[in-house]
């Protein structure tokens, strides 16, 4: 049917439809290329395409387990991928080069004073990981202020035109290879006049210094450290990377076929020691069975000492097992008899001492009625030593009383 052929009703109709496909055409095709550009917006944000990325390298032994598009990691976090891995020439000193980027702003934390990489092993596999660890210290390896060289007397202008802003990119030495100025040193400090005799003993090449402004950074890197000449390396676009040092660890195979060989190493001393602990065990049983048989005939020996022992705790026990049943009567008669005995000492001491007493007082007695009996005795004493003193002077006798000598100290002088 044509169109001409419709009522104006159903051509309004149709008109109206016509314009409302095309609306939902429309959105149907914005909505799907706004979807489209927002998953690779967030694709490009997830893989860092809007983050700066610096590019480093480091060489290994091997490319087992790396590959490219693997992630690199630092603290645990992803942080970049591996970029190309590549074997060098065949008169390199090294074999395999790794390239590899770092994104923002986890390069940040690669510094001079402690940053390398690790090869970890990621599997039993031979897969291995790129590890980079941070550093606290030195200088950062790659950085996004533009460094540039300048002579002094440039340097001198620059620093006067913006005050506070200008910095050493570089370690400055002395002609002694003496370090007199650090990076990151203010110009202010180096062109001081304190420091103008340090600055001309300064050994730069072509009187020049390498600088950076600290006001100024770059959304790419534009240089690195290069430590054989102690300054910054300007980056020529898309030509250079930076090193860094690599750790490397054996291969899990590699260290399985250590440990395998070890093994087998190992293997022949462990027979031994199996033979040995079955000799032992052998050993140790015929040790058991003896032990056994002790036992059983220690067990008599046993169930005496238990029958001693119950005696031993009744009353009086002890006594009874030391002297025999009858030992505890004649320890009662013996006691008796001593006790029988000490009374009648007593008694008979009692009559001694008082016979004693009679006998001095009869002696008192027979003093006190001779008066001229201890004269007689004092007189009887003193003759005697007179008569012995005469026998100790006679020529016969004097050998007889010689004083014998002793061991008396001798008298001390006062």
């Amino acid at each position: 049917m044509a169109l001409q052929d419709l009522t104006p009703q159903l051509r309004t109709r149709l008109s109206r439809m016509e314009r409302a496909v095309g609306w939902f055409v429309f959105l149907a095709t914005a909505l799907l290329l706004f979807g489209f550009g927002y998953y690779i917006y967030h694709t490009a944000e997830r893989k860092g395409w809007f983050k700066i990325k610096a590019p480093f390298f480091t060489y290994v032994q091997s490319s087992t387990g790396l590959s490219v598009g693997d992630p690199v990691y630092m603290m645990g976090f992803p942080v970049g991928q591996i970029t190309k891995v590549e074997p060098q020439k065949p008169y390199e000193p090294h074999n395999v080069r790794v390239a590899f980027e770092v994104l923002d702003p986890f390069f940040r934390y690669i510094w001079t004073g402690g940053s390398y990489v690790k090869i970890n092993a990621a599997g039993f596999l031979n897969q291995r990981q790129l590890e980079v660890t941070r550093a606290t210290n030195g200088y950062a390896i790659c950085v996004t202020q533009p460094v540039s060289i300048h002579a002094l007397d440039e340097a001198k202008n620059l620093m006067a035109a913006a005050p506070g802003d200008w910095q050493l990119a570089q370690d400055v030495f002395n002609v002694k290879s003496n370090l007199i100025f650090h990076a990151y040193d203010h110009l202010e400090q180096v062109f001081n006049e304190t420091n103008a005799q340090l600055l001309a003993t300064a050994n730069l090449e072509s009187n020049s210094i390498y600088i950076y402004d600290k006001t100024v950074n770059r959304k790419r890197i534009v240089a690195s450290w290069d430590g054989r000449f102690h300054h910054y390396k300007i980056f020529k676009l898309g030509d250079d990377t930076a090193w860094l040092r690599a750790v490397e660890a054996p291969p899990v195979s590699d260290q399985l076929q250590a440990m395998v060989t070890q093994v087998q190493q190992a293997l022949p001393n462990v027979l031994a020691l199996t033979n040995k602990l079955a000799a032992v065990l052998d050993n140790a049983v015929n040790a058991t069975s003896n032990l056994n048989t002790a036992i059983v005939e220690a067990r008599p020996m046993i169930t005496n000492f238990d029958l001693v022992s119950a005696q031993l705790r009744e009353p009086g026990g002890a006594m009874v097992w030391a002297l025999g049943t009858d030992g505890n009567q004649q320890l009662q008669g013996a006691l008796t008899n001593a006790n029988a005995l000490l009374a009648s000492t007593d008694t008979n001491l009692t009559a001694i001492l008082i016979q004693l007493a009679d006998i001095t007082s009869n002696l008192n007695a027979q003093v006190q009625a001779n008066t001229n009996m201890l004269g007689g005795i004092s007189k009887t004493v003193a003759d005697a030593d007179d008569f012995v003193q005469g026998l100790k002077r006679h020529w016969l006798l004097r050998s007889a009383f010689k004083n014998k000598a002793t061991n008396a100290p001798p008298a001390t002088k006062r």
